[in-house]
């Protein structure tokens, strides 16, 4: 039972207990236990909140489903988003209980589960939530792609999802340039999603460097689209929508693979799409938006660079979600100066 508010992990786990063949082997608070009692334990059931401090819900199933494959997860949360129970199916979790339809539902929903079956709450109708939504949108992604290294089965391919924290703005473009330098050289498509400003400065910069990046553009090999216009194509009420997200990122790549010169042909994508949303206040969205773009780096030839313009002392101010989205990628930059950059 993972669950950090003390009054209701006790409510689920006398209910719980009511079943004399259920017995519970493990009480935890927080994400990263979960994650280590259940490589521990291998239960045969894992109930599991979302809003999870130290690690989310949904980042600890995927981990747990790693590291005991044959545990069944089921969500029990007060969250009755439809992307988040989207995301938390896509995890592979067997089922998803609204904590206020708990005392009516959370037996019924531990009995489905233990027999292979999903359960969804009542206030999350089976209509509106389609199972495991995100990946059969990646899976479309596959099957539709235009040319054959966009088609690889998801265990020949390298995740490349990496995260740089900024100091300042400088900062920012100083990394983003090496990251579209390397690309460009290897003969990958660079796509940047960016503010104007950040655009334009790199565009600069790129020319200083002495970069043909007119020859990249008029080939299509170098790529620029907005931050604001790229969000209103799949942000629905404040959340990404999971299918527009995936349909977006992928039909953009797959057009830019088009121009790609190496072997196999990659493209390279640097953005500020989820930094932008935390900036505005928006972390859930963010996490989100990390969590989709994570797993197009799982199923696709792509390289990944998320910049974030975050000094320590905001990092320390809100270090939860500092974890949560380090959690989200494959590699993590931090503390980035120019200085640091002029050091290579």
């Amino acid at each position: 039972m993972v669950e950090d508010s003390e009054p209701f992990r006790n409510f689920i786990c006398s209910t719980l207990r009511k079943r004399p063949e259920l017995q519970i082997v493990g009480e935890v608070s927080d994400g990263l236990e979960a994650v280590r009692k259940a490589e521990e334990l291998q239960p045969d059931l894992i109930l599991l909140d979302i809003g999870l401090p130290t690690l989310g819900g949904i980042e600890a199933a995927r981990r747990i489903r790693e590291l005991s494959p044959e545990s069944r997860i089921l969500f029990v949360s007060q969250n009755t988003s439809v992307h988040l129970v989207q995301g938390a199916l896509a995890e592979g979790a067997k089922g998803y209980v609204v904590k206020t339809d708990a005392r009516r539902e959370l037996l019924t929903a531990v009995d489905a589960v233990l027999r292979g079956k999903q359960y969804l709450s009542s206030k999350v109708s089976a209509h509106n939530c389609p199972d495991a939504a995100d990946s059969e949108a990646l899976d479309r992604l596959r099957r539709n792609g235009s040319t054959p290294s966009l088609a690889l089965e998801k265990s020949e391919i390298a995740r490349s999802h990496e995260v740089a924290f900024y100091s300042d703005d400088v900062a920012f473009v100083f990394g983003f340039t090496r990251f579209i330098e390397a690309a460009l050289q290897a003969g990958n498509v660079v796509i940047v999603v960016a503010t104007e400003p950040h655009r334009n400065r790199l565009l600069q910069r790129l020319q200083e460097n002495g970069v043909d990046i007119a020859a990249a553009i008029e080939h299509g090999r170098y790529v620029t689209l907005d931050v604001a216009e790229t969000l209103s194509t799949f942000m629905v009420n404040d959340l990404p929508d999971p299918a527009r997200c995936l349909k977006v990122a992928g039909d953009l790549m797959m057009e830019a693979a088009k121009a790609a010169q190496g072997e196999p042909p990659r493209v390279a994508v640097c953005g500020e799409i989820a930094p932008s949303l935390w900036a505005q206040g928006m972390a859930d969205a963010a996490i989100q938006v990390e969590h989709l773009w994570d797993a197009i780096a799982r199923n696709c030839e792509v390289d990944m660079l998320c910049g974030y313009v975050l000094n320590s002392i905001q990092r320390e101010q809100d270090s939860e979600m500092y974890e949560r989205i380090c959690a989200e990628h494959s590699g993590v930059s931090s503390q980035r100066t120019v200085d640091d950059f002029r050091r290579f």
